[in-house]
């Protein structure tokens, strides 16, 4: 056993760890920024209380002032002193030492989380979004690793946002962990709780795959956001040619940092405007970014010059969007696409910088003057709101992706309502584009990650998943053919494209046959020896059935049940009990706490027959569980969707909704009524 397995096995440790010195890795890595303090006296002395809770009595003297120090320093309790000193990765599966082969693929999971080239604020645990965490602190993954290593495969790990409650009893075919992240009583689900109980050190934001350790980096998006600006210019612009069209947007960050990529890809010209320039520079080194501008002049003849030229570049503006957007807007700079992706689920944390105030001066303002800085904040949307409503004037199209911009804007008394006032003026990308393109069809972000941390096999999974979308696109009904072929192009091409950020995995657009033929195509290749380990199959919660949020998945679901959970929480339950590996549920990924629900899961490929039958019913019922319930709100596309599903598994019965005539239901509404006067 080598010295990280010991340490793995060690968890806690005998010996109190000497404290480090930061940073430790490099100078560029990017720190949380201070979390505000709202803790009474009584409850900052429970937050300290609560975090001795994992150490033996006899460290309490040294680690209470510690840990009170921190509290008041960060606005959190990391625990920086037990921060592991061995480097944190994706290691080959066969390094992690563990009982259960399934144990062994989580570990490996959860080091890619936290491995600094992926993670946002690696010291904080921090993996993106601003505040998806994976663990509350560096005593909780400790314990978890620890945990994972002695456990069977007649055990589960429950996870309680990151707090290990221990193992228990089960059996070989149950979840071998569990997670909940953030999931607190409804009446208690406001911003304001979050911050308590998160500095309380009692529950976590976990985002949507951060807590369950599938994330994958800004590729985890960059597919999705490919296909959703593919499908703008089908939309909107009535061609799907981009070669010197205009994406702009916002935020370099996490998953944000897809966007430019993503723009290339499609055909377009990407500008990403981002205040952080560790962001800006880390994305310009690991080549998401091609080019970065500081001076908003010589941006618009840059623009102009890629335009002519039709090129497909990637430019990131180093300052606020809402300068870029009133230059624009000032200038009439015509711009075909518009979108922003900054973390507007957090804006008062981090998530959005007001313009006017260096990331530094922000950062001190949120924390110093929080009131001031809410108003700073509210002020730019209102700003940036204002500039975009001119662009569209000029005939530019903007959608909200998905990160509570619609949300936050109409908080900020920003012009973001249409001319009735009961809807947004602009909609969300999963309620004109993704939700009736996509998910009502059954297609979404299936991954998969190569334990083997060995490129070939990626390259291998490639081959094997386009060879079957391939045969599958032969076939295909006329209504998703182009779904199809627009994945077989990125698999394709997905290599080239250089997508690789951490852990040797991909993402490809799947309804259930094509999830289900790649999974059983991998487990064949495990078994024969052609794939040298097992390989992780999961998915983002941003998928069919996965998510529950008015605002983003559930967008086109009309019938008024889009403020319901049901389908997250029955999703996750069905996994769980059809052979899931592991299963997450999530208060607030994506677009802000209390504001969603989300579920996700990981899956192993071991090669074997118990392997590809749970792939099999799992996969089935993880699809289909969303197209049911959006075939039952009476989308079209969900419909044809289910009735196919049902003609190649009998044993599958959907209830399926009859459609009434408005014009008659109307008409029988308003009489009804009339009498009733």
């Amino acid at each position: 056993m080598n010295n990280f397995q010991r340490a793995i096995k060690s968890g806690i440790g005998e010996e109190l760890p000497t404290f480090p010195t930061f940073p430790t890795i490099s100078p560029s890595v990017s720190r949380a920024p201070k979390r505000v303090m709202i803790l009474t006296a009584k409850e900052k002395i429970l937050a300290v209380q609560n975090a001795l809770r994992y150490f033996p009595e006899k460290w309490h003297k040294d680690l209470a002032k510690e840990f009170a120090q921190e509290l008041a320093t960060y606005g959190r309790i990391y625990m920086h002193r037990f921060r592991p000193k061995y480097a944190l990765y994706a290691r080959p599966i066969a390094e992690y030492p563990a009982r259960s082969k399934q144990a062994a693929a989580i570990m490996h999971m959860i080091h890619n989380n936290l491995d600094p080239k992926v993670a946002q604020h690696p010291y904080e645990l921090v993996t993106y979004g601003g505040n998806g965490t994976v663990f509350q602190n560096w005593a909780q993954y400790r314990l978890v690793m620890q945990y994972l290593s002695e456990m069977t495969e007649e055990q589960t790990l429950v996870l309680y946002s990151g707090h290990p409650l221990g193992l228990f009893p089960s059996h070989k075919d149950s979840p071998r962990v569990v997670v909940t992240n953030g999931i607190t009583i409804p009446n208690y689900s406001s911003p304001q709780d979050y911050e308590r109980f998160a500095a309380l050190g009692v529950t976590s934001y976990g985002q949507m795959t951060a807590g369950s350790f599938m994330y994958i980096g800004p590729q985890g998006i960059v597919h999705g956001t490919t296909l959703t600006v593919l499908n703008a210019g089908r939309l909107y612009l009535k061609n799907a040619d981009l070669a010197g069209k205009v994406f702009v947007t916002s935020g370099l960050g996490g998953m944000s940092g897809a966007q430019a990529k993503a723009a290339v890809i499609a055909g377009a010209i990407g500008v990403v405007a981002e205040i952080n320039v560790e962001a800006v520079e880390k994305r310009h080194k690991q080549g998401w970014i091609d080019e970065i501008e500081t001076d908003l002049a010589k941006l618009v003849a840059r623009i102009a010059r890629a335009k002519a030229n039709k090129e497909a570049v990637s430019i990131a503006y180093q300052g606020n969007i809402v300068d870029l957007w009133e230059y624009f807007a000032r200038e009439k700079v015509v711009i075909e696409l518009g979108s922003d992706q900054t973390s507007l689920h957090v804006p008062f944390s981090g998530g959005y910088y007001p313009v006017g105030f260096s990331v530094k001066e922000a950062n001190k303002m949120m924390v110093d003057q929080p009131k001031r800085f809410k108003k700073e904040v509210y002020s730019s949307l209102r700003r940036h709101v204002l500039a975009i409503n001119k662009m569209t004037d000029l005939g530019m199209f903007f959608w909200d992706y998905g990160n509570a911009f619609l949300l936050e804007a109409k908080r900020a008394n920003a012009e973001i309502m249409n001319s009735s006032g009961d809807e947004f003026r602009y909609p969300s990308y999963v309620e004109d584009i993704m939700g009736p393109m996509c998910f009502d069809y059954g297609f979404g972000p299936f991954r998969w990650v190569c334990t083997s941390a060995d490129p070939s096999d990626l390259d291998k999974t490639d081959r094997i998943a386009g060879d079957v979308i391939a045969s599958l696109a032969e076939k295909a009904p006329k209504e998703i053919q182009q779904q199809y072929e627009d994945n077989l192009v990125w698999i394709r091409q997905a290599k080239h494209n250089q997508l690789v950020v951490g852990s040797q995995a991909r993402i490809l657009y799947a309804d259930d046959l094509g999830r289900r033929k790649i999974a059983i195509a991998f487990n064949n290749a495990i078994n024969s020896g052609e794939i040298s380990a097992p390989i992780v199959i999961g998915r983002d919660h941003h998928d069919v059935s996965g998510t529950d949020s008015p605002w983003r998945e559930t967008a086109n679901i009309k019938d008024g049940s889009r403020f319901t959970a049901d389908m997250a929480v029955q999703n996750v339950i069905g996994d769980g009990f059809r052979g899931a590996t592991w299963i997450s549920i999530h208060n607030g990924g994506g677009v802000g706490w209390g504001e969603v629900i989300n579920g996700g899961f990981g899956l192993l490929l071991d090669g074997s027959k118990e392997a590809e039958k749970r792939a099999k019913s799992m996969l089935h019922w993880d699809v289909n569980n969303g197209i049911a319930r959006r075939a039952w709100a009476r989308n079209p596309g969900a419909k044809n969707a289910i009735r196919r599903a049902m003609n190649e598994n009998p044993a599958l019965k959907v209830t399926i909704a009859n459609d009434a005539d408005p014009t008659l239901v109307s008409s029988a509404v308003q009489k009804a009524f009339t009498n009733e006067k």
